[in-house]
């Protein structure tokens, strides 16, 4: 019993690291993209399937408007009549002078059989462009967004450690009654 209490031990001390090795990196993952410059959306469409799948991460570098070209993958939100009030990744399909020196923008989902219904004018003098994508994970940040998942995440290890440190606390307190008690006597000798 007492080989597998140090083995059980033994095995929760290794997947508490690894668990600790995995939040960290996953901490890293979330905060290194944005000190480098990246923006990070989550693909929760279809229609860009085939370039970037549903659930992926779009990592995205912001440009000088300027700079966009036929080809690029862009994430904007599409114009106020369009009816359209989310946020949309899409490939740039024209670029054209438009009115006061402004360019004018067509897209399309790569998956769509048609152009966006719409043009639009980027009214900012930068533009992120996805540079890089890293399917399935954004299936991690749709469910981190429900508070109950992001409870269950944050403090169901959180009750456990607190368990544990519970269990230490009793046993530090409670007399050890593994030792049988011996009485002594003050004052006696050694029995003879």
């Amino acid at each position: 019993m007492h080989r597998f209490v140090q083995v059980a031990r033994r095995s929760l001390r290794v997947l508490g690291s690894l668990a600790l090795l995995v939040v960290t990196l996953g901490g890293a993952a979330y905060i290194v993209p944005g000190l480098l410059g990246y923006e990070r959306y989550v693909i929760t469409g279809g229609s860009m399937s085939g370039a970037i799948e549903r659930g992926s991460v779009a990592f995205e570098k912001r440009i000088p408007v300027q700079d966009l070209a036929v080809g690029d993958v862009i994430t904007y939100l599409p114009p106020p009549d369009s009816g359209v009030s989310d946020l949309v990744t899409h490939r740039i399909t024209k670029v054209e002078p438009g009115q006061a020196g402004s360019t004018v923008f067509s897209t399309q989902g790569d998956a769509n059989p048609d152009p966006d219904p719409w043009t639009f004018a980027l009214t900012e003098g930068t533009q992120p462009v996805v540079a890089h994508t890293v399917p399935l994970v954004g299936y991690v940040f749709v469910a981190l967004a429900d508070p109950q998942v992001r409870m269950a995440v944050i403090g169901g290890p959180a009750a456990v450690i607190a368990l544990l440190a519970l269990r230490d606390l009793v046993g530090a307190v409670r007399p050890d009654r593994t030792r049988p008690h011996v009485p002594t006597r003050s004052g006696a000798g050694l029995p003879v």
